[in-house]
């Protein structure tokens, strides 16, 4: 067991110090399973030795119909980070939680196996960042696929890709105007998949 001493008015208290763990989810339960530790868990003589529960989630901007939809997308689908004093007792109540596969364990002892500091402080910086982030739009294109213009002076017409640039977010079509083949350079949110 860990723990942490602390000196308060005189006198060394022994406190629980709490790490890091990674459980296995059934993909796509990993908010129900968030659900059940905080009610379940926290709600119970047990909630001071869990902290922190963590499912990092992306956003990005998606183009449906001509319009821009935000999406929240798991960013390590089937796992989820919880900060934890892992008594026995904690143990088999997380366990027992519906959408709980395991622990990340070690292959010999079969023990939860807490994260290194780096590897949570990265973590921690990396779930800062995509929450901070503006939405970027985000759409699939391919090079020779065809395009409708929803926005701007050439609304209404249909080209073919001929270059992609993720980074900027834009991409050069060729457009037939008056019978010739013309090149737009636009913004990935100006042009729709047919």
């Amino acid at each position: 067991m860990r723990y942490l001493s602390v000196y308060y008015k005189g006198f060394f208290l022994r406190t629980m110090h709490k790490n890091w763990y990674i459980i296995k989810t059934i993909s796509g339960h990993e908010n129900k399973v968030k659900y059940y530790l905080e009610t379940e868990i926290r709600n119970s003589y047990q909630k001071d030795n869990i902290g922190n529960i963590i499912i990092p989630v992306e956003k990005f901007l998606q183009m449906r119909n001509g319009n821009k939809i935000l999406i929240e997308r798991i960013y390590f689908p089937g796992y989820i980070i919880i900060e934890a004093f892992l008594s026995i007792e904690i143990l088999h109540s997380i366990k027992n939680i519906p959408g709980v596969i395991h622990f990340l364990t070690e292959k010999i002892s079969g023990k939860p196996i807490p994260m290194k500091k780096q590897d949570i402080t990265d973590l921690l910086v990396k779930v800062y960042v995509l929450s901070e982030a503006e939405p970027q739009l985000r759409i699939s294109f391919s090079l020779g696929e065809k395009v409708k213009v929803i926005e701007g002076p050439f609304k209404g017409f249909y080209g073919t890709i001929d270059t992609i640039n993720e980074e900027k977010q834009r991409m050069s079509i060729t457009v037939l105007i008056f019978g010739r083949k013309t090149p737009l350079d636009i913004n990935f949110s100006q042009v729709d998949k047919i």
